[in-house]
């Protein structure tokens, strides 16, 4: 089994300026670089799980989607990030889909495609939704960023970076 650092994107990886579809408004977070390789060379597979409402609401298409995430995993791989599997839930919320985070269908749905060790899997989010998802799935590891703590999730940090201290092996 192996072991998985589970992040969403918006928030997460790069600042979230609400419906990021465009290269061009696609900002990386200050210090998710530094996080990604630490975890990367600890053997964590990195797996992105991401609603993405915009394709639901036609604010954007699939297509859309799909062309920014090849860019985002290469210019991940140009510093040496590899990313693993990138799952999103194009879904509105009035759907009620079963892959919409606070469910847990995407992290079910990669669980068993990597054979993930729950118990020594993370989960790095910015909402209530996300810690919900994770722990829905077995993942009790949870930290939610954000000055904001809500509760709701084993940790919570204000930076990214401060993850490298928390999550040691």
């Amino acid at each position: 089994m192996q072991k998985a650092l589970f992040l969403d994107r918006d928030g997460v990886i790069n600042i979230d300026k609400a419906y990021v579809c465009k290269i061009e408004d696609f900002e990386f977070c200050e210090g998710v670089f530094e996080v990604l390789r630490h975890f990367q060379s600890l053997g964590y597979l990195l797996i992105i799980v991401t609603n993405q409402s915009g394709i639901g609401r036609g604010y954007y298409s699939e297509e859309d989607f799909q062309k920014l995430t090849q860019w985002m995993c290469e210019a991940l791989l140009h510093v040496k990030i590899k990313i693993d599997a990138v799952y999103h839930c194009p879904h509105a919320p009035e759907e009620h889909c079963a892959c919409r985070k606070p469910k847990s269908g995407m992290f079910e749905e990669a669980i068993r495609a990597f054979d993930i060790d729950v118990k020594a899997s993370w989960m790095i989010g910015d909402k209530r939704s996300d810690m919900e998802a994770a722990q829905g799935a077995g993942i009790d590891n949870t930290i939610l960023l954000g000055s904001a703590c809500e509760g709701g999730a084993k940790y919570c940090v204000n930076l990214i970076l401060d993850t490298i201290n928390l999550i040691q092996n």
